[in-house]
Protein backbone atom coordinates (compact mmCIF):
# COMPACT_ATOMS: atom_id res chain seq x y z
CA UNK A 1 0.00 0.00 0.00
CA UNK A 2 1.61 3.43 -0.85
CA UNK A 3 1.76 6.20 0.97
CA UNK A 4 -1.31 8.34 -0.91
CA UNK A 5 -3.92 5.27 0.31
CA UNK A 6 -2.89 5.15 3.64
CA UNK A 7 -3.22 8.79 3.87
CA UNK A 8 -6.62 8.46 2.56
CA UNK A 9 -7.59 5.41 4.55
CA UNK A 10 -6.55 6.84 7.62
CA UNK A 11 -8.06 10.46 7.00
CA UNK A 12 -11.75 9.36 5.08
CA UNK A 13 -12.27 5.62 5.78
CA UNK A 14 -11.92 5.27 9.11
CA UNK A 15 -13.49 8.26 10.57
CA UNK A 16 -16.47 7.40 8.21
CA UNK A 17 -17.05 4.20 9.81
CA UNK A 18 -16.23 5.64 13.19
CA UNK A 19 -19.10 8.34 12.83
CA UNK A 20 -21.34 6.55 10.73
CA UNK A 21 -21.72 4.27 13.56
CA UNK A 22 -21.80 5.97 16.53
CA UNK A 23 -24.41 8.48 14.65
CA UNK A 24 -26.86 5.14 13.56
CA UNK A 25 -26.77 4.28 17.44
CA UNK A 26 -27.24 7.79 18.80
CA UNK A 27 -31.39 7.70 18.05
CA UNK A 28 -32.21 4.80 20.36
CA UNK A 29 -29.77 6.46 23.25
CA UNK A 30 -31.71 9.68 22.71
CA UNK A 31 -35.13 7.80 23.44
CA UNK A 32 -33.46 6.33 26.81
CA UNK A 33 -32.98 9.69 27.71
CA UNK A 34 -37.01 10.44 27.37
CA UNK A 35 -37.96 10.22 31.06
CA UNK A 36 -38.01 12.11 34.60
CA UNK A 37 -35.33 14.61 32.88
CA UNK A 38 -37.55 17.17 30.24
CA UNK A 39 -35.86 16.88 26.92
CA UNK A 40 -34.91 20.27 26.96
CA UNK A 41 -32.45 19.60 30.13
CA UNK A 42 -31.55 16.63 28.52
CA UNK A 43 -30.26 19.09 25.64
CA UNK A 44 -29.09 21.54 27.73
CA UNK A 45 -26.51 18.78 29.82
CA UNK A 46 -25.34 17.37 26.39
CA UNK A 47 -24.06 20.55 24.75
CA UNK A 48 -22.28 21.93 28.22
CA UNK A 49 -20.56 18.75 28.01
CA UNK A 50 -20.09 18.61 24.43
CA UNK A 51 -19.04 22.24 24.36
CA UNK A 52 -15.96 21.32 27.06
CA UNK A 53 -15.10 18.25 25.16
CA UNK A 54 -14.82 20.04 21.83
CA UNK A 55 -12.79 23.18 23.52
CA UNK A 56 -10.58 19.82 24.70
CA UNK A 57 -10.17 18.67 21.25
CA UNK A 58 -9.63 22.25 19.64
CA UNK A 59 -6.39 22.73 21.98
CA UNK A 60 -5.35 19.31 21.65
CA UNK A 61 -5.15 20.05 17.48
CA UNK A 62 -3.18 23.48 18.43
CA UNK A 63 -5.94 25.51 17.67
CA UNK A 64 -6.92 28.87 19.19
CA UNK A 65 -10.53 28.81 20.92
CA UNK A 66 -10.50 32.66 20.01
CA UNK A 67 -13.12 34.14 17.82
CA UNK A 68 -13.40 37.48 16.69
CA UNK A 69 -16.81 39.14 16.51
CA UNK A 70 -17.72 38.12 13.15
CA UNK A 71 -17.10 33.82 13.83
CA UNK A 72 -18.92 34.34 17.16
CA UNK A 73 -21.99 35.33 15.68
CA UNK A 74 -21.29 32.96 13.12
CA UNK A 75 -21.14 30.18 16.14
CA UNK A 76 -24.55 32.04 17.61
CA UNK A 77 -26.40 31.09 14.31
CA UNK A 78 -25.01 27.69 14.18
CA UNK A 79 -26.12 27.06 17.57
CA UNK A 80 -29.55 27.71 17.29
CA UNK A 81 -30.02 26.20 14.15
CA UNK A 82 -28.17 23.07 14.94
CA UNK A 83 -28.03 22.90 18.67
CA UNK A 84 -31.04 24.39 19.41
CA UNK A 85 -33.97 24.18 16.75
CA UNK A 86 -32.81 20.67 15.42
CA UNK A 87 -31.87 18.71 18.55
CA UNK A 88 -35.15 20.30 20.56
CA UNK A 89 -37.51 18.87 17.95
CA UNK A 90 -35.54 15.72 17.60
CA UNK A 91 -35.78 14.61 21.28
CA UNK A 92 -39.52 16.06 21.06
CA UNK A 93 -40.41 13.69 17.85
CA UNK A 94 -39.11 11.05 20.17
CA UNK A 95 -42.19 11.17 22.58
CA UNK A 96 -44.46 10.30 19.47
CA UNK A 97 -42.98 7.79 16.95
CA UNK A 98 -39.91 5.14 16.88
CA UNK A 99 -36.35 6.76 16.64
CA UNK A 100 -35.52 4.20 13.81
CA UNK A 101 -38.47 6.55 11.77
CA UNK A 102 -36.51 9.61 12.90
CA UNK A 103 -33.58 8.60 11.59
CA UNK A 104 -35.08 7.26 8.21
CA UNK A 105 -36.49 10.86 7.99
CA UNK A 106 -33.44 12.71 8.14
CA UNK A 107 -31.84 10.99 5.80
CA UNK A 108 -33.88 12.88 3.43
CA UNK A 109 -31.90 16.21 4.74
CA UNK A 110 -30.08 16.20 1.81
CA UNK A 111 -33.56 17.29 -0.32
CA UNK A 112 -34.02 20.50 1.56
CA UNK A 113 -30.12 21.15 1.52
CA UNK A 114 -30.18 21.01 -1.95
CA UNK A 115 -32.71 23.80 -2.49
CA UNK A 116 -31.47 26.00 0.10
CA UNK A 117 -28.06 25.30 -1.65
CA UNK A 118 -29.71 25.67 -5.03
CA UNK A 119 -30.94 29.13 -3.65
CA UNK A 120 -27.66 30.32 -1.21
CA UNK A 121 -25.00 28.48 -2.85
CA UNK A 122 -25.75 28.40 -6.84
CA UNK A 123 -25.87 24.84 -6.52
CA UNK A 124 -28.31 23.28 -8.76
CA UNK A 125 -29.32 20.03 -8.20
CA UNK A 126 -29.61 17.14 -11.24
CA UNK A 127 -32.43 15.46 -12.67
CA UNK A 128 -31.15 12.12 -11.29
CA UNK A 129 -31.28 13.87 -7.69
CA UNK A 130 -34.67 14.97 -8.09
CA UNK A 131 -35.51 11.48 -9.33
CA UNK A 132 -34.30 9.49 -6.79
CA UNK A 133 -35.57 12.11 -3.93
CA UNK A 134 -38.98 11.62 -5.07
CA UNK A 135 -38.92 8.16 -4.69
CA UNK A 136 -36.71 8.65 -1.20
CA UNK A 137 -40.20 10.88 -0.34
CA UNK A 138 -42.33 8.27 -1.28
CA UNK A 139 -40.70 5.46 0.33
CA UNK A 140 -40.92 7.92 3.76
CA UNK A 141 -44.88 8.11 3.14
CA UNK A 142 -44.89 4.40 2.81
CA UNK A 143 -43.44 3.88 6.12
CA UNK A 144 -45.24 6.10 8.13
CA UNK A 145 -48.73 5.02 6.52
CA UNK A 146 -47.32 1.57 7.90
CA UNK A 147 -46.89 3.50 11.62
CA UNK A 148 -50.53 5.07 11.50
CA UNK A 149 -52.00 1.35 10.22
CA UNK A 150 -50.03 0.12 13.12
CA UNK A 151 -50.95 2.40 15.81
CA UNK A 152 -54.43 3.77 14.65
CA UNK A 153 -55.68 4.83 17.91
CA UNK A 154 -52.12 7.31 18.02
CA UNK A 155 -52.96 9.09 15.06
CA UNK A 156 -52.58 12.36 16.43
CA UNK A 157 -49.28 11.77 17.99
CA UNK A 158 -47.76 10.27 15.01
CA UNK A 159 -48.46 13.11 12.90
CA UNK A 160 -47.38 15.35 15.95
CA UNK A 161 -43.99 13.59 15.90
CA UNK A 162 -43.81 13.88 12.15
CA UNK A 163 -44.16 17.67 12.14
CA UNK A 164 -41.25 17.53 14.65
CA UNK A 165 -38.83 15.65 12.84
CA UNK A 166 -39.48 17.75 9.57
CA UNK A 167 -39.16 21.23 11.97
CA UNK A 168 -35.80 19.64 13.19
CA UNK A 169 -34.68 18.31 9.57
CA UNK A 170 -35.14 21.86 8.39
CA UNK A 171 -33.17 23.40 11.11
CA UNK A 172 -30.11 20.88 10.59
CA UNK A 173 -30.35 21.50 6.96
CA UNK A 174 -30.26 25.32 6.83
CA UNK A 175 -27.31 24.44 9.81
CA UNK A 176 -25.54 22.74 6.96
CA UNK A 177 -26.13 25.26 4.48
CA UNK A 178 -24.94 28.52 6.48
CA UNK A 179 -21.61 26.93 7.42
CA UNK A 180 -20.66 26.41 3.67
CA UNK A 181 -21.21 29.88 2.80
CA UNK A 182 -17.74 31.38 2.03
CA UNK A 183 -17.90 33.80 4.87
CA UNK A 184 -18.48 30.87 7.31
CA UNK A 185 -15.84 28.67 6.27
CA UNK A 186 -13.13 30.97 7.20
CA UNK A 187 -14.04 30.33 10.77
CA UNK A 188 -11.54 28.36 12.20
CA UNK A 189 -13.44 24.76 12.40
CA UNK A 190 -12.69 23.45 15.67
CA UNK A 191 -13.33 26.80 17.60
CA UNK A 192 -16.88 27.29 15.35
CA UNK A 193 -17.93 23.89 16.89
CA UNK A 194 -16.81 24.64 20.35
CA UNK A 195 -18.08 28.01 20.40
CA UNK A 196 -21.26 26.49 18.38
CA UNK A 197 -22.01 24.19 21.09
CA UNK A 198 -22.04 26.44 24.30
CA UNK A 199 -23.83 29.27 22.84
CA UNK A 200 -26.47 26.51 22.16
CA UNK A 201 -26.42 25.22 25.25
CA UNK A 202 -26.91 28.45 26.98
CA UNK A 203 -29.87 29.08 24.17
CA UNK A 204 -31.34 25.30 25.45
CA UNK A 205 -30.73 26.50 29.03
CA UNK A 206 -32.68 29.33 28.41
CA UNK A 207 -35.34 27.44 27.13
CA UNK A 208 -35.25 24.48 29.66
CA UNK A 209 -35.87 27.18 32.41
CA UNK A 210 -38.91 28.69 30.26
CA UNK A 211 -40.66 25.73 29.44
CA UNK A 212 -39.51 22.95 31.99
CA UNK A 213 -38.77 25.13 35.14
CA UNK A 214 -36.04 24.45 37.33
CA UNK A 215 -33.53 21.99 36.04
CA UNK A 216 -34.23 18.27 37.15
CA UNK A 217 -31.28 15.82 37.74
CA UNK A 218 -31.72 12.01 37.04
CA UNK A 219 -30.24 9.30 39.60
CA UNK A 220 -30.02 6.34 37.17
CA UNK A 221 -26.46 5.49 35.91
CA UNK A 222 -27.72 4.15 32.28
CA UNK A 223 -28.99 8.00 31.88
CA UNK A 224 -25.71 9.29 33.17
CA UNK A 225 -23.55 7.18 31.07
CA UNK A 226 -26.38 7.73 27.54
CA UNK A 227 -25.86 11.48 28.35
CA UNK A 228 -22.20 11.13 27.81
CA UNK A 229 -21.70 8.91 25.16
CA UNK A 230 -24.43 11.47 23.12
CA UNK A 231 -21.95 14.53 23.79
CA UNK A 232 -18.64 13.35 23.78
CA UNK A 233 -18.93 10.49 20.97
CA UNK A 234 -22.16 11.55 18.81
CA UNK A 235 -21.45 15.15 19.10
CA UNK A 236 -18.24 16.51 19.76
CA UNK A 237 -15.89 13.22 18.28
CA UNK A 238 -17.77 12.85 15.82
CA UNK A 239 -18.28 16.36 14.69
CA UNK A 240 -14.43 16.91 14.47
CA UNK A 241 -14.60 13.59 12.12
CA UNK A 242 -16.83 14.22 9.56
CA UNK A 243 -16.44 17.67 8.48
CA UNK A 244 -13.13 17.26 7.86
CA UNK A 245 -13.98 14.27 6.09
CA UNK A 246 -16.26 16.24 3.97
CA UNK A 247 -13.56 18.82 3.39
CA UNK A 248 -11.30 16.19 1.88
CA UNK A 249 -13.70 14.07 -0.38
CA UNK A 250 -16.28 16.59 -1.07
CA UNK A 251 -20.21 16.12 0.11
CA UNK A 252 -21.36 14.33 -2.51
CA UNK A 253 -19.25 11.17 -1.17
CA UNK A 254 -19.30 12.03 2.40
CA UNK A 255 -23.35 12.14 1.56
CA UNK A 256 -23.60 8.60 1.88
CA UNK A 257 -23.23 8.80 5.58
CA UNK A 258 -27.61 9.79 5.35
CA UNK A 259 -27.67 6.90 3.73
CA UNK A 260 -26.24 4.26 6.24
CA UNK A 261 -27.15 5.49 9.40
CA UNK A 262 -30.75 5.22 9.36
CA UNK A 263 -30.00 1.18 8.32
CA UNK A 264 -28.49 1.18 11.65
CA UNK A 265 -31.10 2.72 13.73
CA UNK A 266 -33.62 0.92 12.16
CA UNK A 267 -31.32 -2.27 12.99
CA UNK A 268 -31.73 -0.98 16.62
CA UNK A 269 -35.70 0.10 16.40
CA UNK A 270 -36.43 -3.07 15.31
CA UNK A 271 -34.29 -5.12 18.23
CA UNK A 272 -34.94 -2.84 21.22
CA UNK A 273 -38.11 -0.92 20.38
CA UNK A 274 -40.50 -3.99 18.92
CA UNK A 275 -40.32 -2.26 15.54
CA UNK A 276 -42.91 -4.36 13.44
CA UNK A 277 -41.86 -4.85 9.97
CA UNK A 278 -44.71 -5.74 7.36
CA UNK A 279 -44.57 -5.52 3.57
CA UNK A 280 -45.52 -2.08 3.63
CA UNK A 281 -42.83 -1.12 5.67
CA UNK A 282 -40.17 -2.90 4.13
CA UNK A 283 -40.94 -1.45 -0.02
CA UNK A 284 -41.30 1.72 1.99
CA UNK A 285 -37.78 1.64 3.68
CA UNK A 286 -36.41 0.22 0.24
CA UNK A 287 -37.71 2.61 -1.40
CA UNK A 288 -36.78 5.36 0.78
CA UNK A 289 -32.73 4.21 0.68
CA UNK A 290 -32.74 3.24 -2.85
CA UNK A 291 -34.15 6.93 -3.60
CA UNK A 292 -31.07 8.37 -1.14
CA UNK A 293 -28.87 6.08 -3.03
CA UNK A 294 -30.08 6.70 -6.65
CA UNK A 295 -30.47 10.81 -5.66
CA UNK A 296 -26.62 10.71 -4.00
CA UNK A 297 -24.93 9.05 -6.79
CA UNK A 298 -24.69 12.01 -8.50
CA UNK A 299 -25.73 14.53 -5.93
CA UNK A 300 -23.22 17.76 -5.53
CA UNK A 301 -25.50 19.37 -3.32
CA UNK A 302 -24.27 20.14 0.45
CA UNK A 303 -24.30 17.25 2.93
CA UNK A 304 -26.40 16.46 5.44
CA UNK A 305 -24.94 16.07 8.81
CA UNK A 306 -26.95 13.59 10.17
CA UNK A 307 -26.94 16.27 13.36
CA UNK A 308 -29.83 15.38 15.41
CA UNK A 309 -27.89 12.53 16.38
Amino acid sequence: MTAAPRTAFAEVVIPFIVFTTIWGTTWIVIRDQLGPVPAQWSITYRFVIAAAAMALITRWKGESLRLGPSGLAAAAVLGVLQFVINFNAVYLAEHHVTSGLVATVFALLLIPNSLLGWAFLRQRPSGRFAAGSLMAVVGIGLLFAHELQENSARTDAILVGIALTLVGMLGASAANVFQALERVKHVPLFALLTWAMLLGALMDGAIALALAGAPVVESRPGYWVGLVYLAVFASALSFSLYLPVVRRIGPGKAAYASVLVPIIAMGFSTWLEDYRWTPLAVAGAALALGGMVAALSRARSVVPAPDAA
